[in-house]
């Protein structure tokens, strides 16, 4: 097949599946996550029950595929802010705001979409890369003197995402950005 045919393929399945991802998400939100259909969601995407289920043979493994792609976006978002400009400090205070904002948004998954959402390998794998790079961040403040020396960065980075995932009980944006203040405050220096 010519290239052009090719990508103009891979363009229409990218489209129909993110169609469907969104079409899901959006369904589950309104009307919760029992009340949603293979039926309804090829409905609502515009596309029908046969091909729909040559993607997704349920809405488990759509919900699963919205929520890796939805992970893979918070992971990027919190990478660029580490690795932006700015010292140690000024990135890990960043971080540390924008990981709070996403653990106050997922917990608006409610308790039935959230257990079935945060239990894959996906979750696990995704948590791990945070808690290296995090360690990683924290290790470079404490050797820039911004973050206290006397605990470990591999401590200290759970320190952080165990604080900071209270932010999914908080509610207002005032509220997260004060717990930040204290969890930050927790990694200065002594002294």
């Amino acid at each position: 097949m010519p290239k052009l045919w090719n990508e103009t393929i891979e363009e229409h399945r990218r489209a129909v599946r993110d169609a469907v991802l969104g079409t899901t998400a959006a369904l589950v939100g309104e009307l919760g996550l029992r009340a949603v259909t293979m039926s309804r969601i090829a409905e609502e995407s515009g596309i029908g029950r046969a091909t729909l289920y040559k993607y997704f043979p349920d809405v488990e493994s759509i919900l699963t595929a919205w929520h890796e792609e939805q992970i893979a976006g918070h992971l990027r978002e919190l990478g660029a802010l580490r690795d932006g400009s700015g010292d140690p400090g000024e990135r890990l205070a960043a971080v540390l705001e924008a990981y709070a904002f996403i653990q106050q948004r997922r917990h608006g998954h409610g308790a039935e979409l959230g257990a079935l959402l945060h239990r894959g390998e996906h979750v696990a794998g995704a948590e791990r890369h945070l808690h290296h790079f995090l360690r990683e961040l924290l290790a470079e403040g404490a050797r820039a003197g911004d973050i206290r020396d006397d605990v470990s960065p591999d401590e200290l980075a759970g320190y952080c995402l165990h604080a900071l995932a209270a932010a999914g009980a908080l509610p207002s944006k005032a509220a997260v950005r004060r717990l930040v203040a204290v969890t930050r405050a927790g990694l200065r220096p002594e002294g």
